[in-house]
């Protein structure tokens, strides 16, 4: 039986957020549920190839302290690009939260840093 778009995209999501380090299970998980559903049928199988990989090595290149290999480059640029945009207005402030709650809000978190 094969596996439809619906399932494929809620398993995909699901490996995104439970993988072996927190950083990459927040890296990860915005971007699955930010652009999943818009990806193409190549994207979510070079995506879901690179959901295999260790997650010390896709730290590593989604932070460009190392080159990750030719065949997901495009697909970890995105996620980089994605990862600097959503997670920029922490490192304006420093890693702290301006006032309770605001970090969150901002980023759609439920809870704050």
């Amino acid at each position: 039986m094969s596996e439809g778009r619906e399932a494929r995209l809620k398993r995909l999501k699901m490996r995104s957020m439970r993988r072996g380090i927190k950083e990459m299970d927040l890296i990860l998980g915005a971007f699955a549920e930010e652009n999943l559903a818009n990806l193409d049928e190549n994207d979510l199988r070079a995506y879901d190839a690179l959901l295999d990989e260790n997650d010390q090595d896709l730290y590593l290149w989604v932070t460009g302290q190392a080159v990750g290999p030719e065949e997901l480059s495009g697909l970890i640029g995105r996620i980089s690009d994605h990862a600097l945009n959503r997670f920029a207005i922490v490192a304006l402030l420093g890693g702290r939260c301006a006032e309770p709650g605001f970090v969150a809000r901002v980023l759609g978190w439920g809870v704050c840093c």
